[in-house]
C-alpha cells in the first residue's frame, strides 16, 4: 500500500505501508458459473472483471496491484484431498488397530463423485462420510474390524452395472506395531579371589616380596 494506517480499539495506530494485503471475494463467481454463449466457447471470460468493476469504486480498484482469478482444482489436487480425508479417518481408528488402503479405482471413483467444479472439494467430506465412515462404523464396533485389521476400499459393479465402493477385510493390520525386544540378561562374573599362601610360612605367592626382619647393627 502507498499509505495506510490501522487503528485498533485502543486508538493505537499501526503503519501499513510495508504490509501485503490479500483479499478474497465471490464477486463474479456467479457470472462465471453461467453457461457461455457460442459453440466454441466453453467457459466465460472477462465476466469476473466486469463484476469487480461493477461492485467496487475506481478509487479502491486503483490501489490494487493485481486481480487474480482462482483456477479450478486439477484431478491431481483432488487426489491429494482424498488422501488427506482417508488419513484423517485412519488416524481416528488408530487406537483400534485399523488401517485403511484405497485402491486406484476407488480413488478415481471418489474424485469423480466428490468434486464439483462450482462447489469445489467440499462435497468430498460428505461423500466419504456416507460411503466409507458409516459403512465401517458397524464393522469396527460389532463386525470384522472389532479386533482390528486392515480394510481395502475397492470398486465393484452393482445390479445396474454402475461402479460402487466395496471393502475387502484382512485380519490384522498390514504394518503392525513393532514389539519390544527383551534385553539379553548379562551374566554376572564372580569376583576373583586372591590366592592365599600355604599355612606354616611356606613360599610366598608369585609377584609378592617376602618380608625380611630388620636387624639393628
Amino acid at each position: 500500500m502507498d499509505h495506510g494506517k490501522l487503528t485498533d480499539h485502543n486508538g493505537k495506530q499501526v503503519d501499513f505501508r510495508n504490509v501485503i494485503l490479500i483479499m478474497t471475494t465471490n464477486a463474479g463467481a456467479a457470472d462465471l458459473a453461467r453457461q457461455a454463449y457460442g459453440f466454441t466457447r466453453i467457459k466465460r471470460e472477462g465476466d469476473d472483471v466486469e463484476a469487480i468493476n461493477r461492485l467496487f469504486a475506481p478509487e479502491f480498484r486503483n490501489r490494487l496491484d493485481a486481480i487474480i482469478t482462482f483456477a479450478h482444482l486439477t484431478p491431481e489436487i483432488i487426489a491429494k484431498v482424498v488422501e488427506k480425508f482417508v488419513l484423517q479417518l485412519e488416524a481416528q481408528l488408530g487406537d483400534r488397530d485399523v488401517t485403511i488402503e484405497l485402491s486406484e479405482e476407488a480413488t478415481k471413483w471418489l474424485i469423480k463423485h466428490g468434486y464439483d467444479e462450482q462447489m469445489g472439494a467440499r462435497p468430498m467430506a460428505r461423500l466419504i462420510q456416507e460411503n466409507i465412515k458409516k459403512a465401517l462404523a458397524d464393522e469396527v464396533l460389532f463386525g470384522k474390524l472389532k479386533a482390528g485389521g486392515h480394510v481395502r476400499v475397492i470398486t465393484v459393479k452393482d445390479e445396474a452395472g454402475f461402479d460402487k465402493l466395496s471393502f475387502e477385510y484382512l485380519e490384522g493390520p498390514v504394518t503392525p506395531k513393532p514389539e519390544k525386544i527383551p534385553e539379553a540378561k548379562r551374566k554376572r562374573r564372580s569376583p576373583r579371589r586372591k590366592p592365599s599362601g600355604p599355612k606354616g610360612g611356606g613360599p610366598s605367592p608369585r609377584g609378592s616380596v617376602p618380608k625380611v626382619p630388620l636387624v639393628k647393627v
